[in-house]
């Protein structure tokens, strides 16, 4: 598979396909920021997945939320001199170095809900931006576009970032509704501990003066509402939205006992099998990426779910 990176200097990213037994011998390195975010697992170990069952070699890692231990890892990989990278919920602002040496290496990166870098081939994602307004306007939905709400915010990622400034933005157009107290997570590598402090402090300090709570990502979320069950609310006592999906948000969304009111869910299984099948179209068979995306995005759908469509999405 070395040949591949001679034909891709020679010719670029649209070079020349590679027979099937060459294929064969594809090295793929897989890195993903956090993953005992369930998210961030789902999309590396599928990922792992749909390479396996092309033949191709995989190594699967995991930054544990570390930013020295995620440069590492793909310093690492781009010296071993793997023949392409999919990357889970990476970080092309603060590894912008490590993406242009793979660039400089020949070695084709793909990443998934990163955002977009000028050294990498695409940023396959759901449109944040739609997203987040979907999650916005129907958290004040259910607070008839008044009252007070509590946000828990997370701005060293693109897309949770990208949340909560549309979250802001609808804001703006429904004075109506004020945030009452918010927490920006900023520990990575021990997250859950830090939104559990933040917002545990927030729901005690604003008791009986806040109708909804806003969530970045749905692990956020379900730390919420068990502090809001611990603190005594009861499902309509305050509703809590959220972005990203998975069967223990969903089965929450259905639980009679859970605040849990809504998410945005987000085809990560999807999003990263089509991150496989374009790494393999692109450095296997040759095929042009511009032909196949044209931009810095892939976008793929995501659905809002509720009550009413959540049997829809559990299984």
């Amino acid at each position: 598979m070395k040949h591949f990176k001679t034909l891709l200097a020679a010719a670029g990213l649209a070079g020349a396909a590679l027979s099937a037994g060459q294929a064969s011998a594809f090295e793929l390195g897989v890195v993903a920021f956090q993953m005992s975010a369930e998210t961030q697992a789902r999309c590396a170990n599928t990922v792992g997945a749909e390479a396996e069952k092309l033949g191709w070699t995989t190594q699967v890692l995991n930054s544990n939320g570390a930013l020295d231990t995620h440069a590492s890892q793909l310093d690492n990989l781009i010296q071993k001199g793997v023949d392409g990278l999919i990357l889970c919920m990476s970080k092309p602002v603060q590894f912008d170095a490590q993406f242009e040496a793979a660039k400089g290496a020949n070695i084709p990166v793909i990443t998934i809900s990163s955002g977009a870098s000028p050294h990498t081939l695409f940023d396959v994602t759901p449109n944040e931006y739609i997203m987040a307004a979907e999650a916005a306007i129907y958290l004040l939905g259910t607070i008839n576009y008044e009252g007070n709400i509590l946000a828990q915010r997370f701005e060293s990622n693109t897309g949770a970032r990208i949340r909560g400034s549309i979250l802001d933005a609808v804001l703006v157009e429904n004075p109506s509704v004020k945030i009452a107290g918010e927490h920006s997570m900023a520990r990575t590598k021990s997250w859950q501990e830090d939104v559990r402090n933040g917002m545990s402090a927030l729901i005690l300090q604003n008791a009986g003066n806040f109708d909804a709570v806003w969530a970045s990502f749905d692990g956020q979320a379900l730390i919420i509402d068990d502090l809001l069950k611990e603190n005594g609310l009861n499902k309509g006592d305050v509703s809590l939205v959220s972005i990203d999906g998975g069967q223990e948000v969903y089965r929450r969304i259905k639980d009679p006992d859970s605040m849990m009111t809504a998410t945005v869910a987000i085809p990560f299984e999807d999003m990263a099998g089509k991150a496989v099948t374009m790494m393999n179209q692109i450095a296997v068979e040759g095929k042009a990426k511009e032909d196949l995306v044209p931009g810095p995005y892939l976008f793929i759908p995501a659905t809002l779910v509720d009550a009413t469509n959540v049997d829809q999405f559990l299984k």
